[in-house]
């Protein structure tokens, strides 16, 4: 039932997208801003309870009806399960900036492209150069390639929709609590930040391989030895890394003269970004889709007939 539910779930989304500005996100979004707004006030332990209010009722709900349904019949927990991979999964989500990057650059309007990845990023890019700017679209294309996708297949597969909706959520609770300068100088977001490291440590892990297996292994895996440590966060340095090797590209490096300055390690290795290294990467993120499916058909499989 797992690899149907996620080729279902798939397929619906690549028909009928649904936009990162949907009901349930912007709900939760509210609920979290709101437990902010009443517990922060700046201390560990607040932190902890805001976060197991946000979390702790929605994944337990989500365990009681998948039970309940469960007991009723296979077909409703396949539809349940699809529903939830469906608002848990968000592959169009970002695919449709990346696409509207990638035909400005290619058709040489830099100006368009710096609108699309301001509008994408939501930060200035009016300084950033052609290169630069499919330099931090194949970053964030990578990164939002495991965090909407593959880290939620790897939760779902092993815990099913209770797993996706857990994955999604501290995702959602780390960016949003701990992510923004003003709030690391508290320790509110302390706690949500060392659950999701947590939770993808090894997700992360399995989407740097399936990089690496379905692109160039071994520029893969030496840039994923040798450079992810020196990324601001080692866990986005493995995804990167492994991803920027699979490719044959440099990533990383100072972006222009954005304010405030961004100084980062250059990783990957071969050419600098371009129109078709964003095209290159991609096809690397299918390709690990792909090779993703592939594994969890056969071992849906090997259940089926074992």
């Amino acid at each position: 039932m797992t690899f149907i539910a996620l080729v279902a779930a798939l397929l619906i989304e690549q028909a009928r997208a649904l936009s990162a500005g949907n009901p349930a996100h912007i709900a939760f979004l509210r609920l979290s801003d709101a437990l902010e707004r009443s517990l922060n006030s700046g201390r560990y332990e607040h932190g902890v309870l805001a976060w197991l209010i946000a979390v702790v009722p929605i994944v337990a709900a989500v365990v009681a009806l998948s039970a309940y349904l469960d007991g009723i019949g296979p077909l409703l927990v396949l539809l349940f399960d699809v529903a939830v991979l469906y608002l848990t999964m968000g592959f169009r989500q970002f695919s449709h900036a990346y696409g509207d990057a990638l035909a400005a650059l290619r058709a040489g309007d830099v100006a368009r492209a710096r609108l699309s990845m301001e509008r994408w990023l939501l930060r200035p890019a009016s300084d950033l150069g052609s290169n630069e700017l499919a330099r931090l679209a194949i970053e964030r294309g990578l990164l939002n390639a495991h965090r909407h996708v593959f880290g939620v297949i790897a939760w779902f597969a092993v815990f099913g929709a209770a797993g996706a909706v857990f994955y999604r959520l501290a995702a959602m609770l780390h960016d949003r609590w701990s992510q923004r300068p003003a709030r690391t100088e508290t320790d509110f977001g302390t706690f949500s930040r060392a659950v999701f490291r947590w939770c993808d440590w090894i997700p992360v892990r399995l989407t740097a391989v399936s990089f690496a297996v379905v692109g160039d292994f071994e520029d893969a895996l030496y840039c994923w030895r040798s450079q992810a440590a020196n990324w601001p966060d080692p866990s986005e340095g493995v995804v990167l890394t492994s991803g920027a090797g699979a490719i044959g590209v440099r990533l990383g490096s100072t972006l222009g003269v954005v304010e405030p300055l961004e100084v980062r390690s250059e990783i990957g290795t071969g050419e600098d970004a371009d129109a078709e290294l964003m095209t290159s990467a991609v096809g690397l993120i299918w390709r690990a889709l792909v090779l993703w499916l592939f594994v969890i058909s056969l071992v849906t499989a090997a259940s089926w007939f074992g």
